[in-house]
């Protein structure tokens, strides 16, 4: 079955997709598509095994140059859990390197200093605090155990897992193999593990990794030894079938990923050697779009462990799907999305044999007593969650009650001097401990902090601004995770369309074209389209620059017309602005910028820019633009007039707004310039120190809201878009090719930051590095 290819690989799909049907109807869900919505918890990155394809390790030395702790704090953890709980999530998945303690010393120090025995201990204390403190509970994926290990550690999650991986021992015992070196991945201890786990009666997750050097029958035989295992024990709640994706900076990174089609016979197999009542799982980000329908008619029925808040810390170079579009791509597919916990439904059910008495109670709050799936199940065409929200309530109900949106009652109570600038707080004692336990709070509940400490946070400067950065830099590394993102874009200022040119940032519709795709043709993903067309051209040249790029390049990204461009074209065709945002996406237009706005205060706006349209209209031009299906991006302008309160406010709207629509990818803090801009908000503090209390305190205020956090390295220049990637920032925006044909028509030309360049801040931080889409997806994904 695993060599199958052609029509005899066709009908082995048929079978497997029958067994699966089977077993579904038997469970009382057909047509029913599995995932658990988690919080992925790198508890550490320390491992004493040396895989060839793993970058989820760190070694001591990279830790310190990362920052990184060598085990995350119970705080560090809480925040995290905290925000996945608030996004609906009810697994938290601890995952580590096996027993690093073993191998480096600075682990066994860490575990004596702060009073554990083990990591396992650690893992277990952890576990407990997350359910006692959360409700959610714990999935966990330590490695190696021994049975009383198991046992140990089984009253405090209803689930544990550990990759198979493979029966071969050629690859555990000879040089230059992929286990070579890794006591853990010798794969008698690995079937060991799995074995006590059913004697221990844990439900269990295992599975096969296909491509790592395997041959067919180390495949094959790997599934006869898991499917006699679960037939001895009958633990074996889920088995994944996971295809090996090269990574860059490892012993495999020449290696090529595993074949399409010989993973998709090894998942059939897999279904047909388990039966029908196996879930059998594979990973929806290790595969593109168009490849899970394969998957799916080879018997897969769930998604496993999708995170609408954290990165998958094991494979960060391949971004988790949106919850919504994984909805959707599995209605495509004939099926239904439904949530389940971190135990299979079967399990749940059972929980008397299965779980321990004081995983009772917690597996009873979240689960549906009926079928042992999550009690709030399925996932609204909107993509919300009850939970979700509730919280969305309770932050537009403080608003209101703040006498207006954005503007909290606290901050109403600051002093105002007569012309509307706050005059500053009382700022806490400026010693490092007073900042950091404010940013730890933060870092812990966004919407616990009053103005005023926010206030604080801004002004934060010295090793007080060193600990905010710090606390900032690790919310986003537990979260978004540790890769540098960039996209391949190209600017087009659309302000700049004429009939007849006559200057050299000047162009025809033709040229447009051309234009575009010269850029698709240099590497190009997005072409940014922003500007108001002058009075004296025809508004519906708004409508014909973005049906003249869609045709010239129809899979070119469509990144056009701010909120400013959209309501011009409203007013001057007169038709309401829903109708102009319809007409736009019909058009072409994908997503849209959520530029043309300094500060959502009308006060910076009369003195700063006069022309950029009233704070208002802005706001209802983004809500509704994001209420047409458009993502935008958001942005402040900061450094001229503004107070920090009026910063504060102007992130707490970009909150409510997106509690509202979800509809904001980033988040770019940019500094503004001379002659209005420059103007620092602490008198005398370095600019870039400015611009890391700034993308620290962003990374904090709208963590768990609006994920990423671009580094505007035009403004501030390379070398300090590699500081701020570490007080809390992400990505690095676009790289803004000139491109071969009228490089001038593009704002901000002669900057450019090649992938290559960009590759080299990720390398010099030590950080993966990402090509991303305009939305944020892997790039090799769509194409």
């Amino acid at each position: 079955m695993l060599a199958s290819t052609g029509p005899a690989l066709d009908e082995l799909l048929d079978r497997a997709s029958a067994v699966r049907d089977e077993g579904l109807a038997a469970a009382g869900r057909p047509g029913v598509i599995t995932y658990s919505r988690k919080v992925f918890v790198p508890l550490t990155t320390l491992c004493r095994d040396r895989c060839h394809y793993c970058v989820f390790v760190d070694t001591p030395s990279q830790l310190r140059t990362l920052h990184k702790p060598t085990y995350m704090s119970e705080e560090q953890v809480l925040a995290v859990v905290r925000q996945g709980q608030a996004l609906g999530c009810k697994e938290v998945l601890l995952t580590l390197g096996d027993r690093p303690e073993d191998r480096w010393p600075e682990a066994r120090a860490w575990l004596d200093e702060h009073g554990f025995a083990s990591t396992l201990d650690y893992v277990g204390h952890i576990a407990r605090l997350v359910t006692r403190e959360t409700g959610l509970l714990a999935h966990l994926n330590p490695g190696v155990m021994s049975h009383d290990e198991l046992a140990a550690l089984r009253p405090t999650a209803p689930s544990m897992g550990m990759m198979l991986e493979t029966t071969s021992r050629r690859l555990y015992e000879e040089r230059g193999q992929v286990h070579y070196g890794s006591p853990d991945k010798d794969p008698a201890v690995r079937l060991t593990v799995i074995e006590d786990a059913g004697r221990a009666k844990i439900p269990f997750t295992t599975g096969i990794l296909v491509g790592i050097g395997e041959t067919l029958r180390d495949r094959a035989e790997s599934l006869v030894a898991l499917r006699d295992l679960h037939a001895e024990h009958g633990h074996v709640q889920e088995v994944i079938v996971q295809n090996f994706r090269a990574k860059p900076h490892t012993a495999m990174r020449d290696a090529p990923d595993a074949d399409l089609l010989e993973y998709v016979a090894a998942v059939a197999t897999a279904r047909i050697v388990m039966g029908p009542r196996m879930r059998i799982q594979v990973p929806p980000n290790l595969s593109d779009p168009a490849e899970l329908d394969l998957l799916v008619r080879a018997g897969a029925d769930d998604w496993g462990g999708v995170s609408p808040l954290t990165a998958d810390h094991v494979n960060p170079e391949r971004p988790w799907p949106q919850l919504v579009d994984l909805a959707a791509r599995t209605a495509e597919l004939g099926f239904e999305l439904r949530e389940r916990l971190t135990a299979q439904p079967e399990f749940v059910l059972d929980a008397g044999r299965w779980m321990d008495p004081a995983m009772h109670a917690p597996v009873a709050r979240l689960a549906d007593p009926a079928t042992g799936l999550a009690a709030v199940s399925g996932l609204p065409a909107d993509g919300t969650h009850p939970v979700v929200e509730r919280a969305r309530r309770d932050e537009t109900q403080r608003d209101a009650g703040a006498g207006g949106p954005g503007v909290s009652s606290r901050s109403l109570a600051l002093p105002r001097s007569t012309t509307g600038e706050s005059r500053s707080p009382a700022l806490p004692r400026s010693t490092t401990g007073g900042i950091r336990a404010l940013a730890e709070r933060a870092a812990t509940d966004p919407l616990a902090l009053d103005d005023a400490e926010w206030t604080a946070l801004l002004a934060a400067s010295g090793t007080d601004l060193d600990a905010l950065a710090a606390v900032a830099d690790d919310v986003r590394r537990y979260t978004v995770g540790e890769a540098v993102s960039i996209v391949v874009n190209r600017n087009l200022t659309s302000t700049g369309l004429r009939a007849h040119p006559a200057a050299a940032d000047e162009f025809t519709l033709a040229e447009a074209a051309i234009l575009a795709v010269d850029a698709q043709e240099l590497g190009a993903t997005e072409l940014c389209v922003q500007g108001r067309l002058p009075d004296t051209e025809d508004a519906d040249g708004y409508l014909a620059l973005a049906r003249t790029i869609r045709s010239a390049t129809p899979r070119l990204h469509l990144h056009a017309f701010r909120p400013q461009d959209v309501c011009d074209l409203a007013d001057r065709t007169g038709i309401p602005l829903a109708q102009a945002l319809q007409q736009l996406k019909d058009a072409g237009v994908d997503t849209v910028p959520g530029t043309g706005v300094k500060v959502l205060s009308e006060r910076v706006r009369a003195l700063v820019a006069p022309g950029d349209l009233e704070i208002d209209r802005w706001t209802e031009a983004i809500v509704a633009a994001h209420r047409a299906g458009f993502s935008s991006t958001s942005v402040l302008f900061y450094g001229h007039v503004e107070t920090g309160v009026e910063r504060i406010a102007h992130l707490r709207e970009l909150r409510r707004i997106q509690s509202l629509t979800r509809g904001f990818r980033e988040f770019v803090p940019i500094p503004l310039p001379g002659p209005a801009g420059g103007n620092p908000l602490v008198p005398g503090r370095a600019p870039i120190d400015e611009h890391r209390a700034m993308v620290a305190v962003s990374r904090l205020l709208l963590s768990g809201s609006i994920s990423h956090i671009q580094i505007p390295w035009t403004r501030v220049g390379r070398e300090a878009a590699a500081v701020l990637l570490q007080s809390g920032g992400d990505d690095l925006g676009g790289t803004l090719l000139d491109g071969r044909v009228k490089p001038e028509a593009g704002i901000e030309h002669g900057l450019e930051l090649p992938l290559a360049e960009a590759e080299r801040i990720a390398a010099h931080l030590r950080r993966p590095f990402r090509q991303r889409t305009t939305d944020y997806r892997s790039v090799e994904v769509v194409r």
